[in-house]
């Protein structure tokens, strides 16, 4: 029996000419979701939600959060902010496509991460 040859030929990578991407006809893929966290330093209810959320944001499931901006707001930095939130941190809003903050119900410290993600997620629908 003759022996078979084996040639290599170098093919080009294929560069497409353009890229499709289902994300770039939704509406929060070109403006992102934004949260406020109201905050104060020392808080340690407050760091715990701070944590969860960002814990939260990197989850995957049915309502991705991955696009969602945290803005934290330190309310010992503005007199409006310290009157109105001094007994109620941490305060979470959800900015509106006009830049006015609807306020969140207050999430309890000790629900899990998958639920802050759900309780998230449901805000933004």
């Amino acid at each position: 029996m003759a022996a078979r040859s084996l040639s290599i030929v170098h093919v080009p990578a294929f560069k497409p000419k353009w890229v499709f991407s289902p994300l770039s006809f939704c509406s929060s893929a070109s403006k992102p979701r934004k949260l406020v966290l109201y905050s104060k330093p020392g808080c340690c209810l407050c760091d715990g939600l701070k944590e969860k959320l960002h814990a939260a944001f990197s989850l995957s499931g049915p309502d991705p959060l991955h696009d969602v901006v945290l803005q934290v707001r330190d309310i010992t930095s503005n007199p409006e902010w310290e009157k109105a939130y001094q007994y109620e941190i941490p305060v979470l809003a959800k900015v509106l496509s006009d830049g006015s903050e609807e306020i969140l119900p207050r999430l309890s410290p000790r629900l899990g991460v998958e639920l802050v993600r759900k309780k998230i997620a449901a805000a933004f629908k």
